[in-house]
């Protein structure tokens, strides 16, 4: 008879921190580049060099402590972790294990509208390794140190999730808090953002915990909820056949979705980790840290209740822009121009979502800037262009940030204001369409559409609507 068993999971989150440079030495840490060309010898392990601390990845670590409720710890220090690996060129990792910077926080998840808090055991910086590149071609494996020393934070929480749905929501307020600090962009894809998931088994209603195991190489939140799924349904068929589970560390196959042992799983005295000789420690003052705090950006939370007072606008339109910094900037920033909020609201949510799902753009990547939109909504407002024109504009900016005033002056798109010509074109529509004419005065109101249509071809898209519709109304019910 099966058991009913209780998911427990933990995770390990590594963020890159995007400081120009790496932790420990003066050397880029910006994405791709040719291998080994962000190198130098202290990031490259070279005998004899030595580390200098970036007070930046210290400053971004300490906003992240305080934008999820950590204490922060004043005086800290770098410990080395040894282990022997290829992309590892030091043969140990500069981290912190006895003093890490953030302890004991906590951040709020919601799932299926239930609220409930995950704990954070700790926050700490270390070096990230370098990159090994297998090639099957030659069935040999190369090794790039671009990544090696590119700073990292380690955010530890609490064994406090009980499915795949709770993990999802509190990865999503990671990267969210973490990218409205500006402090990395938190992009699982290109490795700027992985979890690692411990998750265990115990039979519903005890307390103590089964063993676990670690979950490696995931970089999607789908690929993360797989994983569990995958690695929770191993681990009852163990149980249910009275074996034992071990724990180990896992690789994760998502093409195939499957897992396989990488090594046994190691404790920390498996590292022997020992203070690095090389770093003072850190004193972190008062001072330091309330000049953080008063640096600390309006968080999501904070802006949607902003927004539900201060704008005019639906909730689900909050909730869609307020869950990129990038486009809530845009928001307030063309408002602040002189737009109505509703209007700047309805660009965002229909083109621009349309034109990033079409291009395949993340919302931190967008281009255009808020003057250049405040100028569209203005040239629409003023019926300078129509909607379908406006439409037309926009697609150029989105691409390249073009300005619209400039761009309708120079392509002749001003809407046709001259009520005479308008007229004229509509006169000769009319003769030229009887049946539409006839279907309109016998009570087919719909039939004026054509007329309304082909106004509109005629003119190249450049009369105003409402316009048209009026004359075209107006010049029919002369005929009755």
């Amino acid at each position: 008879m099966s058991k009913n068993y209780e998911v427990v999971i933990g995770l390990e989150v590594h963020v890159e921190l995007n400081t120009k440079t790496k932790i420990f030495c003066g050397c880029s840490t910006e994405f791709g580049g040719a291998p080994n060309t962000h190198t130098c010898p202290v990031c490259t392990g070279m005998p004899g060099s030595l580390p200098v601390l970036n007070k930046g990845v210290v400053e971004k670590a300490i906003s992240v402590g305080l934008a999820t409720n950590c204490n922060i710890t004043k005086n800290c220090k770098f410990d080395r972790k040894n282990y022997f690996y290829p992309d590892n060129p030091q043969n140990y990792q500069i981290s912190q294990l006895y003093y890490p910077i953030c302890r004991d926080g906590k951040v709020e998840i919601e799932v299926n509208g239930n609220k409930k808090f995950v704990r954070i055991h700790e926050i700490h910086m270390e070096e990230d390794a370098g990159k090994l590149v297998h090639d099957t071609w030659t069935d040999s494996s190369l090794v790039d140190f671009n990544r090696s020393g590119v700073p990292l934070i380690e955010i530890v929480s609490e064994p406090d999730m009980r499915s795949a749905d709770e993990v999802i929501a509190y990865l999503e307020k990671l990267r969210e808090t973490i990218q409205y600090l500006g402090a990395s962009d938190c992009k699982l894809n290109e490795g700027s953002m992985r979890a690692d998931v411990n998750l265990s088994l115990r039979e519903a209603g005890t307390e103590e915990f089964g063993t676990r195991t670690e979950t490696k190489n995931l970089n999607s939140f789908r690929a993360i909820a797989r994983a569990i799924e995958n690695e929770t349904a191993r681990q009852i068929d163990l149980l249910e056949a009275g074996e034992k589970v071990v724990q180990e560390t896992r690789r994760w196959d998502d093409t195939k979705e499957y897992s396989y042992p990488m090594r046994s799983k190691e404790d920390a005295q498996d590292y022997r980790y020992f203070p690095d000789p090389d770093l003072v420690p850190i004193i972190i003052s008062d001072e330091w840290i309330e000049d953080i705090k008063a640096r600390q950006p309006e968080f999501r939370a904070e802006k949607k209740i902003r927004y539900k007072e201060e704008y005019d606008i639906p909730d689900y339109d909050i909730d869609i822009i307020t869950a990129s910094k990038k486009l809530a900037d845009i928001f307030e920033e063309t408002i602040s121009l002189g737009a109505a909020p509703k209007k700047v609201s309805n660009w965002l949510m229909v083109e621009t979502m349309r034109l990033m799902k079409e291009t395949g753009i993340d919302a931190e990547k967008l281009k255009f800037s808020a003057s250049n939109l405040a100028k569209l909504i203005k040239l629409v407002e003023e019926k300078t262009i129509n909607g379908s024109v406006a439409k037309e504009v926009f697609e150029k900016i989105f691409a390249s940030d073009i300005d619209p005033e400039i761009y309708v002056e120079e392509n002749g798109l001003k809407t046709v204001n001259d009520s005479g010509a308008l007229t004229k074109v509509i006169l000769d529509l009319i003769a030229q369409n009887p049946k539409s004419v006839s279907d309109y005065l016998g009570g087919k109101e719909k039939a004026m559409g054509a007329i309304v249509g082909q106004t509109m071809k005629a003119m190249k898209g450049k009369a105003d609507p409402g316009e048209v519709n009026r004359i075209v109304k107006e010049e029919l019910e002369k005929l009755r």
